[in-house]
């Protein structure tokens, strides 16, 4: 095999990773971290490893392009210049720019390229007000409580009338608006 036939199968070794973790992916946050020194990249690394799954590589933007060819993040296509790392998220899809976003006040040069999920992509603004969503289990924890506060309400009117009733206790009148 030459050296052309090597580098060939090496780069399609890299496509069918990518396209492997696509294929599983929620979304998918392309970051610059050009600049940051190794300690920062290992700390960035290390805390989306710990947060579950996320996934962060550092990529050639060429690999990138020819595994999002034909997927619903194809059209990050348009985001690959310069150096290009990926946060691939597959639980969550806020979860990978959520934690990303926790780094860019302590890592001045990490910046958010774009991201995409559900096939839509978002440009670098976007991705940070997406970084501030609440994660799905808060947002439905939300949506419970908001719906529980008025039954919780409408049920303490109904006990509080049916143990008026039940004291032998006439219910009271309601105020009458006119001047007797």
């Amino acid at each position: 095999m030459t050296n052309l036939e090597k580098n060939r199968v090496a780069k399609d070794v890299v496509v069918k990773e990518i396209r492997g973790k696509l294929d599983r992916a929620k979304s998918i946050v392309l970051v610059n971290a050009r600049g940051l020194t190794v300690e920062q990249d290992t700390l960035l690394r290390k805390t989306l490893r710990q947060a579950g799954g996320i996934d962060y590589k550092v990529y050639k933007n060429t690999m990138i392009s020819r595994a999002i060819e034909g997927t619903n993040f194809a059209g990050l296509d348009e985001y690959l210049a310069g150096p290009t790392a990926a946060a691939f998220s597959y639980e969550d899809a806020t979860a990978a720019a959520a934690q990303v976003s926790k780094h860019l006040k302590a890592m001045p040069k990490l910046e958010f390229k774009a991201c995409a999920i559900d096939g839509t992509v978002y440009d670098a603004a976007a991705t940070k007000e997406i970084a501030e969503i609440p994660p799905r289990e808060v947002l439905l924890s939300r949506l419970l409580g908001s719906f529980k506060s008025p039954m919780a309400s409408f049920a303490r009117v109904v006990n509080a009338i049916a143990e008026e009733k039940g004291s032998g206790k006439p219910s009271p009148e309601p105020e009458s608006t006119e001047a007797a």
